[in-house]
Formats: C-alpha cells, structure tokens, sequence
C-alpha cells in the first residue's frame, strides 16, 4: 500500500511574545492558531506584570502566567474527555447485542 503524504505548507512567521520576537516555522494551517496563542500568552503576561509589577520579578510573572495557561490547558483537557462516555456506549452497545441474541 502506497503511503499518502501530505504537502503541507511550512510558513516562516515572527511572533512578539511579551518582549521577545522569535522566529517559527509552523504549518501554514496553524497560523491563525499561533497568532491566538500569541495574544493569549501576551495578555496572560500583561495582566500579571500589571498586578505585580515592581513587587515580583520579570522572570516570576513569567511563570504564573504560563501556569494559568497550562491550567486552562488542562481544566479544557479534562473537559473533553471521552472515556467515560465511550465506556457507557460500550457498556450498552454490548447489553443490546445480547438482548438482541437472546431473540
């Protein structure tokens, strides 16, 4: 069997996040993606230097901010967890069958 391989456009963009401008290659499907991440990691950092700015260092903020980011990461993760519906699905799929094989 032949394997199909996609020909996926690679794009060179530049993102500034917080106060750093860094150079990526993404596919050029993930590009809209990574101009939101780009946002949501800018405004995460800004609203913890505005609270804490002068009290805590650069590189602390940097940090609560990528937590609250994981976080959201994970809390949607869990979020969007099929298991425990695709093990009832199984569980009565199963039951049916065999109340249809006892017919």
């Amino acid at each position: 069997m032949a394997e199909v391989k996609e020909n996926i456009e690679k794009l060179h963009i530049r993102l500034n996040l917080y106060d750093t401008n860094i150079a990526v290659t993404i596919n050029g499907k993930d590009e809209e993606k990574c101009r939101k991440a780009e946002k949501l990691i800018n405004k995460t950092v800004n609203d913890y230097a505005r609270l804490y700015k002068g009290r805590r260092e650069e590189k602390e903020i940097l940090y609560m901010a990528m937590l609250e980011i994981a976080l959201r990461y994970e809390s949607e993760a869990e979020r969007n967890d099929t298991t425990p519906m695709t093990d009832i699905l199984s569980k009565l799929t199963s039951e049916i069958e065999d109340a249809l094989s006892d017919k």
